[in-house]
């Protein structure tokens, strides 16, 4: 008993645990499960648009859309547009403690059934 009592007062403290901590700080707070797909910094920032990229955003259901804050607002933008543009709403996650080299992620709620997330060059 007093055991739960414990459990109740740390989680009223300091909030419920996260899962997958790490797994969070690299896909920007998503799950693996849940992502589509993904790209790098350097593939964000290229001045062309994935087209995979595009129709996942057109095609997801219940996704959203994780944008790494620490990459200039001018290289995201035109992936915004493409979200405001499908009603798919999109987070920039400021995380500064994160190591991370992911720029972009469209999570959804089926998840890609795909093992590679990623597109290759």
């Amino acid at each position: 008993m007093s055991e739960n009592i414990e459990e109740y007062l740390e989680r009223g403290l300091y909030g419920t645990q996260e899962t997958k901590q790490a797994e969070r700080k690299y896909f920007l707070t998503a799950l693996r499960e849940r992502i589509e797909i993904a790209l790098t910094k350097g593939q964000v920032m290229k001045p062309t648009v994935y087209k995979e990229v595009e129709t996942t955003i057109t095609n997801v259901q219940s996704g959203q859309v994780f944008l790494n804050g620490t990459i200039s607002y001018s290289f995201l933008s035109k992936y915004i547009q493409i979200a405001n543009k499908h009603n798919v709403p999109f987070t920039i996650v400021q995380n500064l403690e994160a190591d991370t080299d992911i720029g972009l992620v469209v999570t959804g709620s089926k998840g890609s059934t795909e093992n590679e997330i990623f597109i290759k060059n």
